[in-house]
């Protein structure tokens, strides 16, 4: 691994998964990531572009699958600069946020097939009553903010609260 992991304690606080946790993910996360590539790589030959098959090339920074997952799972648990966290995994800035935005959709269909990623948009009220189960009461803490008003008078319209006075 990239970074050295010492105990349950220490992977919790990088990750926010215990050891255990995280060898349960890796499974699944290893298959996306290789569908990932080879549906990449058959892209690239039926367009007609020259491409290694993976596997091939030069092994960058995050050689391990071990590796990959725990870059990512960082990144979500620490949510540090792109200058951080490259200096973290011994990587430049431009290669953090690359590798980033590769692997975070492989940890999101990782999520979904493991069916650990909340559902968020709900069509129906009976959607979300199902999606609760037997959970009786909801608080939904949020805060008001103003909102700049269009010049357009339809879209001021479309987007008028009701409320007079409140926006300078």
């Amino acid at each position: 691994m990239v970074i050295k992991i010492r105990d349950d304690r220490h992977m919790r606080a990088l990750t926010g998964l215990s050891i255990e946790q995280f060898n349960q993910l890796l499974p699944t996360f290893s298959q996306v990531y290789e569908e990932v590539e080879w549906q990449t790589y058959e892209e690239g030959v039926a367009s007609g572009e020259r491409q290694r098959k993976p596997g091939g090339g030069a092994k960058g920074k995050l050689a391990e699958m071990e590796d990959k997952l725990l870059f990512v799972l960082y990144y979500y648990k620490i949510y540090p600069t792109f200058d951080a966290f490259g200096t973290q995994f011994d990587l430049a800035r431009s290669k953090a946020h690359s590798n980033l935005y590769k692997l975070s959709p492989i940890l999101h269909e990782t999520l979904v097939r493991l069916e650990m990623m909340p559902h968020r948009q709900f069509a129906t009220p009976e959607e979300l009553k199902s999606a609760l189960g037997d959970v009786s009461q909801i608080i939904i803490d949020v805060t008001e903010r103003n909102f700049r008003r269009s010049q357009d008078n339809e879209q001021q319209q479309e987007h008028y609260s009701g409320k007079k006075n409140d926006i300078p």
